[in-house]
């Protein structure tokens, strides 16, 4: 199966976007437009339902406590 990546992901929403790392709606897409949080993706063309790849979430809280722990080793 050539997909065989994308079929182990999984999709999370908004709120579980935030649950997981703290931040408001409102800062989750203010974020995003800057580029500075993963890109959500739509759930259905042309629809407004917004996923992200929890992957790429967890990858940006991991992100987040490096640079915490390299700023704390200096």
């Amino acid at each position: 199966m050539q997909n065989q990546k994308y079929t182990e992901e999984r999709l999370i929403r908004i709120k579980q976007v935030q649950a997981m790392t703290g931040l408001s709606r409102s800062y989750v897409y203010h974020l995003s437009s800057k580029h500075l949080f993963p890109q959500s993706l739509a759930l259905v063309a042309g629809g407004s339902s917004r996923a992200w790849l929890e992957s790429e979430v967890r990858g940006w809280i991991n992100q987040r406590i490096a640079e915490r722990d390299q700023e704390v080793g200096q």
